[in-house]
């Protein structure tokens, strides 16, 4: 079975799977302590395997290569939340309050208004859903289905507009 594996050959990815399935969650159930992310891991880590085939019967058994694939996925999904943990808090930091959303003076919250008006539609609708409904760029990836790295460049991009939209001398060229 390793040699069809190394060759690409469906069946024996399929058999791999059946063959290793337990032990290959367990490995990584070992290292992410959760149930249904080691199942995603497990599946991720042969998936990618398929996409990319890097075995070779010369790198040894079979098994002890998808038990290092599985656990290496296992350790970057760890990594990955970790950062992705670090950077929602960071966030949250600099989060206005969404009662100090909406600027007291009209002429300024016109301003802003107009502004937000002008970006993209997609850059729009990222910075409303974090910043006046209080939504994680995660939850926001999720509900509009898209790549959280994507909402994040949205998110940033409109951001960097706003601000050059909003520095004292736009708003005098603007009134």
């Amino acid at each position: 079975m390793a040699a069809a594996f190394a060759a690409h050959e469906r069946w024996a990815f399929t058999q791999a799977y059946r063959q290793y399935a337990s032990l290959l969650y367990s490995a990584a159930y070992n290292v992410l302590g959760n149930a249904d992310s080691a199942k995603d891991c497990v599946a991720d880590a042969i998936a990618r395997l398929w996409r990319a085939p890097r075995y070779s019967t010369s790198r040894g058994k079979l098994r002890n290569f998808l038990v290092v694939c599985v656990r290496n996925e296992a350790i970057s999904r760890l990594r990955r939340q970790a950062r992705r943990s670090r950077a929602e808090e960071r966030l949250a930091g600099l989060a206005p309050d969404r009662r100090d959303a909406e600027a007291p003076d009209p002429i300024e919250r016109d301003r802003v208004r107009r502004a937000l008006l002008a970006l993209p539609p997609e850059q729009r609708t990222a910075i409303a859903m974090a910043y006046y409904e209080g939504k994680t760029q995660s939850e926001i990836a999720a509900e509009l289905q898209e790549p959280l790295g994507t909402i994040k460049s949205r998110i940033k991009l409109g951001l960097r507009k706003l601000a050059s939209a909003l520095e004292p001398s736009a708003g005098a060229n603007d009134e």
